[in-house]
């Protein structure tokens, strides 16, 4: 990494190879010799969810001298009283606080995206990263307009993801500002948090006994923390709230269509709807016949394999449907190398990469597939489970008379015989040489 005069280009930060000094678990000091936190306070923008580790921060700035503290919350769906929570617990705590409604952006420009590359990270359709670089453009805006001496100011802990996503998002959107994240440079584990919250009376929801930590928007639900981590622990009912359990989900099944235009949702059982809504109102369906919970085993992007738990119906019904659509209309090599793209455009999301070079080729890629993912798919929901049981669209690769047994004005099978003896012909080749050669 080049560094001139002590100064890293990249983040403005000082650098100093003293970088594990003075870290502690359980205890705060105004002064620290690790060179990430900022000594030359003055203003900070939190980026707000109202919840544990964005909390603790607020009295921990002031202990370390910060005189001008703002917070900024970006909703990108989450349920009205988590906003009305962040709001007053902001106020409680004396920060000059923004809210910022990204709802209709977060739908159409992000979870739409994530619709026509079938989001799938091991089976997680990418819920909360897709809403890390969205959160990081809107906090760069604000804390912009606050000045170009403020500090950013996030959460993450040095154990996830959502670090490297939100700094990315920052450093491209407002570059050369300052980044510090308290509880990553000061070691804090989650037990550690909640006694410093106790200790200085700062509000949260948290106990050493409910540990659990929730992030949701529109596209999912994320429910982490406690035992939850344990590979072998059974996660109790309590913790999910989109999704029927499978004794609750009703008891008969029930059809639901789905219309797409240029790969998006446009239609609900007939019933036009805009992206946004359609997401909801697929939450609501699926949740009630309990489909779209998720529990997997995740690698982290350093190299940590953690057990997840999210709730994600909308996202599971539609992109089930839309990909079902996708390979009705691709030709078989280009629905091939789709799932390739697909794949790769996952990885890239996963890791807060969003406006990177390859995204952009990878998204021109896709949209060029997308002008023919027009049409309708019915999907049986029951108990848990989602059946596609019908799909049509005027760019179907798909023909009746080629593809019937009863057909043969068509399609000549004798015409086949060719063909077929050619094929493997290499792999023969190399059977027969292996044979010959004592292989």
């Amino acid at each position: 990494m080049l560094i001139l005069n002590g100064l890293d280009p990249l983040t403005s930060e000082i650098s100093n190879p003293l970088t594990n000094l003075s870290r502690t678990t359980t205890t705060m000091t105004t002064k620290s010799l690790n060179p990430q936190i900022p000594n030359n306070q003055g203003s900070a923008l939190i980026i707000y969810s109202g919840g544990l580790d964005t909390t603790v921060c607020i009295p921990l700035l002031r202990e370390e001298g910060y005189t001008d503290i703002h917070t900024v919350c970006i909703d990108v769906g989450q349920p009205g009283e988590d906003i009305a929570q962040a709001e007053e617990r902001a106020r409680i705590l004396g920060t000059k606080h923004t809210t910022v409604d990204a709802k209709e952006e977060f739908a159409n420009d992000y979870c739409s995206i994530a619709i026509t590359f079938n989001a799938d990270y091991f089976g997680y359709p990418l819920s909360t990263a897709i809403a890390r670089p969205l959160i990081a453009k809107k906090a760069a805006e604000a804390g912009i307009a606050v000045g170009k001496e403020v500090v950013f100011v996030h959460g993450c802990t040095g154990k996830g993801n959502d670090q490297f996503r939100i700094e990315f998002g920052l450093r491209k959107h407002a570059p050369g500002m300052r980044i510090y994240a308290p509880i990553r440079e000061h070691n804090w584990t989650r037990t550690a948090e909640i006694e410093y919250a106790e200790k200085v009376g700062a509000p949260i929801g948290q106990s050493k006994d409910k540990i659990w930590s929730i992030d949701e928007n529109f596209w999912g639900r994320s429910i982490e923390g406690g035992r939850l981590e344990e590979p072998s622990y059974q996660p109790p009912e309590e913790i999910f709230a989109w999704t029927s359990s499978l004794a609750d989900a009703p008891n008969e099944p029930q059809l639901i269509t789905i219309d797409f235009q240029d790969g998006k949702p446009v239609g609900i059982d007939g019933i036009k709807v805009s992206i946004l809504q359609a997401i909801m109102k697929a939450n609501e369906l699926a949740g009630k016949h309990g489909v779209g919970r998720i529990d997997i085993m995740e690698d982290r992007m350093i190299g940590m394999k953690v057990r997840e738990n999210y709730e994600c119906p909308g996202a599971s019904l539609l992109i089930k449907a839309h990909k079902e659509l996708e390979a009705l209309v691709c030709a078989p090599q280009e629905r091939r190398f789709k799932s390739l793209v697909d794949a790769q455009w996952a990885e890239l999301t996963y890791q807060g990469l969003w406006g990177d070079p390859l995204f952009d080729d990878l998204v021109a890629f896709s949209n060029n597939i997308q002008k023919r993912v027009t049409g309708s798919v019915t999907l049986r929901l029951f108990k848990g489970h989602m059946q596609v049981v019908s799909r049509s669209s005027r760019f179907a690769l798909y023909s009746e008379a080629v593809a019937s047994f009863d057909d043969s004005a068509v399609f000549e099978q004798s015409e086949m015989t060719g063909m077929v003896r050619a094929h493997g012909i290499s792999s023969l080749l190399y059977s027969k040489l292996m044979g010959e050669n004592g292989g």
